[in-house]
């Protein structure tokens, strides 16, 4: 029988300036997913609180705890009218906003003599076509930004490259939409729904699967 693969969905919750997060439902609604083509795959959801230290603490407890060969994360970028699928992070951090816990980091840089950039890998094409192909607005990006979302997708590409780590690891940024269509939020994005987060981030979700069964394949 083949062995189970495991993928560690997650998301962020509030933060200044945004007090709703649809990432956070979101994570809830793709681990309870059932769908035959998830079969045999786990899915843990987390989600992590705005900031680094709640990163640093809780990305390599989970890691430990789950032994997830892949990792799908979530963010918001507010003042995106589309999906964004990451496809690199930079080695800074910003030094205007602090994060939720009022912290600012003293470094510009995240990791003091590593390189300027890192790439997760030509697997975000394939994520980035599997969100298209279900019908919704997503690009690829080529910034995550310098806040949270860059600064977990750093740590994960780290997690990726130690011998114990995931195979594999995603960065989507998603926009603001309405919690509901009687309480439109300031600043959303109307072309873009909560219902459609759901079919990207399935359509997402099932093509990681994929990848982690051949990554695993090919060890």
């Amino acid at each position: 029988m083949t062995a189970q693969r495991r993928i560690l969905v997650t998301g962020f919750g509030p933060f200044p300036g945004a007090p709703y997060n649809p990432t956070q439902q979101l994570v809830s609604q793709l681990v309870r997913l059932r769908r035959p083509a998830l079969d045999n795959i786990a899915r843990m959801g987390h989600v992590f609180p705005v900031a680094y230290g709640a990163v640093d603490r809780e990305l390599p407890m989970l890691i430990a705890a789950h032994r997830p060969d892949a990792l799908l994360m979530f963010g918001l970028a507010a003042r995106t009218p589309f999906i964004r699928v990451e496809t690199r992070v930079r080695n800074a951090v910003t030094q205007i906003w602090p994060d939720a816990a009022h912290t600012r980091i003293g470094n510009r840089m995240i990791a003091s003599g590593a390189d300027s950039i890192r790439r997760f890998g030509p697997h975000t094409s394939r994520l980035l076509r599997a969100a298209q192909t279900a019908g919704v607005d997503a690009r690829a990006s080529l910034s995550a930004g310098y806040y949270l979302c860059n600064y977990l997708g750093w740590r994960a590409i780290e997690a990726t490259r130690a011998p114990d780590g995931p195979r594999l690891a995603a960065f989507v940024h998603v926009p603001l939409v309405p919690r509901g269509a009687a309480h439109p939020l300031k600043g959303c994005n109307r072309g873009v729904t909560f219902e459609d987060l759901v079919i990207a981030g399935e359509a997402m979700l099932m093509e990681m699967a994929t990848l982690a069964r051949r990554a695993a394949d090919s060890v």
